[in-house]
């Protein structure tokens, strides 16, 4: 059996983020003979967390010089495939922006504690697409670790202090500097660069490419 390492570069509040990792789900379960280990690394769309709240079409509607009918239907369109995935993003475009911070402390943490990373980031992702939650606020953020299985009244611990802090910024700066700058962003045994949410079949061959040339 092959084993390939890929490092997600993503954010929480990157709906293709969500969505590239579920086609790459749906490519792994092609590739039987493929032992895959993951890990997430952080990103932030909206790094200035004293920024206002916004709601999510006028923010984009500014930020990209496109209409809110035209956000509108760009949304849709993707919780169309989303929902062909199996992801709930019911409520995508009640959400308001937000930091995602602190979220990201908790997926490191997550990651450190029981290997739990995966589950607390579906976890957030289902928060704020499905339930327009504020993955900024504390109280939302321990709710998320209790539904990936982790004890909440730890995680409001966590949040309370410094803990994760220089690793998150540590990791996001390492791949700011090593050029990234949009999401999602797969990079394979260190070596390879896939970006954006590829459809399944397109990373399942591209996966399949790297194993054979590494046997």
């Amino acid at each position: 059996m092959s084993s390939i390492k890929i490092d997600l570069v993503s954010d929480i509040a990157c709906p293709w983020c969500a969505i590239g990792y579920a086609r790459l789900q749906q490519a792994l379960a092609s590739l039987p003979d493929i032992h895959i280990e993951l890990q997430w690394h952080a990103f932030e769309l909206n790094p200035d967390k004293n920024a206002p709240k916004e709601p999510i079409l006028p923010a984009l509607s500014r930020k990209y010089g496109r209409s809110e009918e035209e956000m509108r239907q760009a949304q849709a369109n993707m919780m169309q495939i989303a929902a062909d995935l199996g992801l709930n993003f019911t409520r995508m475009q009640q959400r308001f922006t937000c930091n995602t911070f602190d979220a990201h402390r908790l997926v490191k943490w997550a990651e450190a504690t029981e290997q739990k990373a995966t589950a607390m980031k579906l976890a957030l992702f289902d928060a704020y697409f499905g339930e327009a939650k504020d993955v900024s606020d504390a109280k939302v953020l321990a709710d998320c670790a209790a539904s990936a299985g982790l004890d909440s009244g730890e995680a409001q611990r966590i949040l309370a202090s410094d803990a994760y802090r220089d690793t998150v910024q540590q990791d996001i700066a390492k791949y700011q500097q090593a050029g990234i700058s949009s999401v999602p962003a797969f990079i394979i045994n260190n070596k390879y660069l896939i970006s954006g949410a590829q459809e399944p079949a397109q990373l399942a061959a591209a996966l399949k490419q790297i194993a054979a040339e590494q046997a």
